[in-house]
């Protein structure tokens, strides 16, 4: 039997894509000849149901159902039986990406249908705007930058490598704990610059007292870092953001906190009763101790990081109650969270978590770290949808960014870029789909410029090579890389997002490299106009809220194509009529 169904074709399946609770949806099976029977394979999270098929017309078999009433992923596939009894399985394509399926033996990889909640909305300025991430102690400093702690280093020199020193032994980690005295009041005093870039959306990587320059390892959730400033300055940074239509985005992390903090007081600098010097501390049941206190969990068996027990009801109430953490910032000006490693908090965590954010502030965003598929991501055993309209509004776009890459260094096609595309469009609702952070850099990976040059760097290169000049044509190729990067990213939906520097050339491979200064005063310039004119056409309408069809134009070439058409975008919202295409050719 040639079997045929396809599930990015109306013929095949209506309506396309995610579908909001209860509504009705037709499947269809062509070339089913000579059959004695067609089944449905149907599974509503996990749950199966086997369903007969009616013939229709055109050799095809066919059923109508309805989606269930609550939020789901349901997952589907074929069983066909001819009439001497032989059967086979039709499902999805090999790499799970959906569109064309394919006859199996075993049972196959199953279709998807993602059911959403119909009420699911995502703020605005999210899906219509340019994002820019920001390391803060390395933006821009006010002034020689003093400290009375005697554990760091502070670079004098603004220029200076960031350097590299880890005890691989004991923490498994960089000590990070040089700095450069990056300032809120620096990130405010650069606003206009930010302003003239088109961007919309701050974000900002954690700025809470913490023992290291990353920040990641949380000393107090209720106090901004004194090297940065004071609440009263954040409290300024974002009124005079929010005066020039910028809102300000802070990283919240919740699935652990420092050794060094108020909470756990490994160092025993707080005398505050932390749980790791206190078997009667208020903060012990916060952390999972398997015997107290030397030996307990700890992010990615990183000591310095200790985990939060995130099912703990007084821990959810300081970080989710009412006048809770992030309740506070956002009544401090912030306009929202990106939570760190998203996927390691519980569902009703986070669901509580986007209840009390929005409690405060309607339109807050709240975006996730998730660096797979976030319609079906495994994580410890099990299966979560954070695309349902229950979690977070959307989340990183990792997939994107890897897929672009590999194009542009020739390690896969346009057809490749194509399918990841288009299967992230089938799979996510369009409220998600549409206010993706769609990134190129971050403080997680190395430098966009410096992988797009060519060279033998990896993602996970910490050697320091951003001493080694790059030669000349490698470094105009990776510029042209990575202008055509984000020629792509600004003309899919989803948000851009900039990370400081890579807008004006800035290198560097892995942790710490990829966390250099900024080059206030030499910044390669001419890049920096390409990147503010391909940020300027995020203005444009049609790339913020129309239709999306892609194509491959042979190996080295895809085009994209934008629609607003009828008087509404995809949300259903008036709009101009206007069609934007471009071909996106690898250098």
């Amino acid at each position: 039997m040639q079997l045929y169904h396809n599930s990015r074709s109306a013929e095949c399946r209506a309506p396309l894509g995610a579908v909001p609770c209860g509504r009705p949806v037709r499947l269809r099976l062509f070339g089913a000849v000579n059959v004695g029977q067609a089944v449905l394979i149907w599974s509503v999270n996990g749950v199966r149901s086997f369903l007969p098929m009616i013939y229709a017309e055109s050799d095809s078999y066919e059923i109508r159902l309805r989606t269930p009433e609550k939020p789901a992923i349901c997952e589907y596939f074929f069983y066909v039986e001819n009439r001497d009894g032989a059967g086979e399985y039709y499902g999805n394509a090999w790499d799970g990406l959906g569109g064309v399926g394919v006859t199996s033996g075993p049972e196959p990889k199953p279709f998807q249908i993602t059911v959403y909640d119909p009420q699911y909305r995502t703020p605005e300025y999210l899906r219509k705007g340019v994002m820019y991430q920001i390391f803060p102690d390395r933006f821009y400093r006010t002034g020689r930058p003093r400290s009375d702690r005697k554990n760091l280093l502070i670079h004098q020199n603004w220029d200076d490598v960031p350097l590299r020193r880890v005890d691989a032994v004991k923490v498994k980690d960089n000590y990070s704990l040089d700095f450069f005295g990056g300032t809120l009041k620096g990130i405010e005093m650069k606003l206009p610059y930010l302003k003239s870039l088109g961007v919309t959306v701050l974000y900002l990587n954690p700025i809470f007292k913490s023992r290291s320059n990353h920040r990641y390892d949380t000393g107090d959730y209720e106090q901004v870092d004194p090297m940065l400033g004071t609440k009263e300055d954040f409290e300024h940074l974002c009124a005079e953001a929010d005066r020039l239509g910028i809102h300000v985005m802070l990283d919240g992390v919740f699935s652990h906190t420092g050794a060094d903090s108020k909470y756990f007081d490994f160092y025993g600098r707080y005398q505050s009763g932390g749980a790791y010097r206190d078997k009667d501390s208020v903060w012990k049941d916060w952390y999972k101790f398997r015997k107290w206190p030397d030996d307990y969990e700890s992010w990615w068996g990183i000591k310095t990081l200790p985990c939060l027990d995130k099912e703990n009801p007084e821990l959810q109430e300081y970080f989710l109650g009412e006048g809770g953490i992030v309740q506070r910032w956002v009544q401090s000006g912030a306009s929202g969270w990106r939570l760190d490693v998203a996927d390691e908090l519980p569902m009703d965590y986070l669901r509580r978590l986007r209840k009390s954010v929005r409690a405060v502030k309607d339109d807050a965003v709240i975006l996730g770290e998730v660096w797979e598929d976030a319609s079906h991501k495994v994580t410890y055993g099990q299966m979560r949808s954070y695309c349902l309209g229950d979690t977070v509004d959307s989340v990183m776009n990792y997939p994107l960014r890897i897929v672009l890459i590999d194009f542009l260094l020739h390690r896969c096609d346009a057809g490749a870029v194509c399918r990841l595309v288009e299967s992230q469009q089938e799979n996510y609702p369009a409220p998600f789909y549409y206010s993706l952070m769609n990134l190129m850099g971050s403080h997680d990976r190395p430098r966009i410029l410096s992988l797009l040059c060519g060279l033998a760097w990896g993602e996970e290169d910490h050697e320091n090579k951003t001493q080694q000049p790059v030669p000349a044509h490698q470094l105009a190729l990776g510029k042209q890389r990575l202008l055509t990067m984000l020629r792509a990213i600004v003309s899919l939906p989803g948000i851009p997002c900039v990370y400081y520097g890579d807008e004006c050339g800035v290198q560097g491979t892995a942790d710490p490299y990829n966390r250099g200064t900024f080059p206030w005063g030499h910044e390669d310039m001419e890049l920096q106009e390409q990147v503010r004119a391909l940020l300027s056409l995020r203005k444009k309408p049609v790339l913020q809220t129309g239709s999306l069809s892609i194509r491959a134009d042979g190996p080295d070439a895809f085009v994209i194509r934008r629609t607003i058409s009828c008087g509404h975008d995809v949300f259903g919202d008036p709009a101009e009529d206007d069609v934007y295409e471009v071909r996106i050719q690898r250098p």
